[in-house]
């Protein structure tokens, strides 16, 4: 073992080509440092297939010489479930050479594509075809579809479509052994025993390497409009959106709720940003979309919008004229965490509650961190219309970042006991990774617990796929 390990980066330079092979520590390091630059790690070396085929042979090296794997896509990811540890001795699988996007059946409505195709490019690729891929996410432009899966993505439009787990209808998986599971189904109905994907969306690495997916498609959108809306509360914001789904049914795509705090940090570190609605507590992104070409669209939004006002829901509301008046509009949520990033650590909830119950729990968190962080801000925004609030905190004016991070412990503490106690949940569309690896324990029952490490077991009893992430 210890001579198969001494020799491993050279076998793996026969199987990807000497030059997907990176040890050379300033050519590594970019895979090294997550996304927040929160983890550091080393590895033995970043090695980058570029075929499943190519995975499966890493894969059987590295279990014959003992040796870990931690698999990568785009490294967007937020809670460090793509960066190896610091001991150097795993190996990173970067998966971005897979890039093919295998085929397009528009009379299925599917799309294949393999792990490391970005997210935007399979909206492209889709388009051509007249169709559309709903999943959409700020780092679209960088995150891979193996990515999204592994974390079991959400974004904007799961009011709609439903996580990355309802967009998938099979997956190529490499497993522990380095055998190539083919679940590369395209069917809607397949009730041939348990549904195998779904261990593996979602499983962040930990139990196989995805490869490639099948993704359904959906009619692209021939009409569109966005509209923005202030609000005095959350809980008119809830109204707002019965409304709304009352007016509009299917239709409503994007339902995202924005505070004035994060609106405004968006501004800041956003020069030339776009300030239609000054002066309101909260803010509501809308948007809806509709196949049919002449849909009265546009109607309906100020309908609703109307409807709303009269009620005294919305204080007052803008709806945008044009495709780039719709993007400036979207550019002030999406920009939203790159400010916070430029503004310093924060600490960061990405978090899941019946919708029922958000402004209750906003209130209750409000009052409980006030009262322990005294001049705490609270940056929140997120997907209201499925219960998605990333529930974030900087730091109180003339404190700094890196001292409030002290607080980490105990603002996790706060947030997350008040989410279990309303019936939610502490990893809404991030993933646990590192991060949220403890706070798993504490809030997982011992059932849960044992029923996961089973699984894990089963499908990787050595424990060599992405160890310490998620358990």
């Amino acid at each position: 073992m210890t001579e198969l390990r001494a020799t491993l980066p050279e076998r793996l330079a026969a199987i990807v080509g000497p030059r997907h092979v990176l040890r050379d520590a300033e050519d590594a390091q970019p895979y090294l440092v997550d996304h927040r630059a929160r983890y550091r790690g080393r590895a033995i070396a970043v090695v980058r297939p570029g075929t499943a085929e190519e995975v499966a042979a890493v894969v059987r090296a590295c279990a014959e010489a003992g040796v870990a794997i931690v698999p990568q896509g785009g490294n967007t990811g937020l809670c460090g479930g793509a960066t190896p540890h610091d001991s150097a001795d795993e190996v990173l699988l970067v998966l971005t050479r897979l890039d093919r996007v295998r085929s397009v059946d528009p009379a299925n409505a599917t799309i294949t594509v393999e792990a490391g195709v970005p997210l935007a490019r399979v909206h492209e690729a889709a388009l051509a075809h007249g169709l559309s891929f709903p999943l959409s996410l700020a780092s679209e432009g960088s995150c891979t579809i193996g990515g999204n899966l592994s974390t079991n993505a959400g974004g904007t439009a799961v009011l709609r479509f439903g996580n990355a787990r309802e967009l998938t209808l099979g997956v190529e998986v490499v497993l522990a052994d380095g055998r190539i599971w083919d679940g590369l189904r395209a069917l809607r109905k397949d009730n041939t025993g348990y549904d195998l994907k779904q261990l593996f969306i979602g499983g962040e690495g930990t139990l196989g390497i995805i490869t490639a997916a099948v993704l359904k498609l959906y009619p692209a959108p021939r009409s569109r409009v966005t509209a923005l809306a202030g609000l005095a509360g959350v809980a008119r914001a809830l109204d707002l959106l019965r409304v709304a789904k009352g007016v509009l049914g299917d239709r409503l795509v994007g339902f995202e709720l924005i505070s004035d705090v994060a609106l405004k940090l968006s501004q800041q570190h956003h020069p030339g940003s776009v300030d239609p609605l000054p002066g309101h507590a909260w803010y509501v992104l809308l948007q809806a979309d509709d196949a049919a070409a002449e849909a009265p669209l546009a109607a309906l939004v100020e309908a609703a919008l109307a409807e709303a006002t009269e009620r005294g829901l919305v204080q007052d509301a803008v709806v945008a004229q044009s495709h780039e008046q719709a993007s400036r509009l979207w550019a002030l949520r999406e920009n939203i965490s790159e400010a916070q990033r430029r503004e310093g650590p924060n600490i960061k909830h990405d978090i899941s509650l019946p919708v029922s119950a958000i402004p209750q729990f906003l209130a209750d968190s409000g009052q409980a961190l006030m009262s322990a962080l005294p001049g705490v801000r609270f940056v929140v925004f997120g997907h209201l219309g499925d219960g998605n609030l990333h529930y974030n905190l900087s730091a109180p004016a003339g404190v700094a970042s890196e001292a409030f991070m002290g607080q980490l412990t105990r603002a996790n503490r706060i947030v997350h006991d008040l989410v279990t106690r309303a019936g939610g949940s502490i990893s809404a569309e991030h993933g646990i990774g590192q991060l949220k690896r403890d706070e798993l324990r504490h809030y997982k029952t011992p059932l849960e617990l044992e029923l996961m490490r089973k699984v894990k077991s089963a499908l990787d009893p050595r424990g060599l796929l992405n160890p310490g992430k998620v358990l």
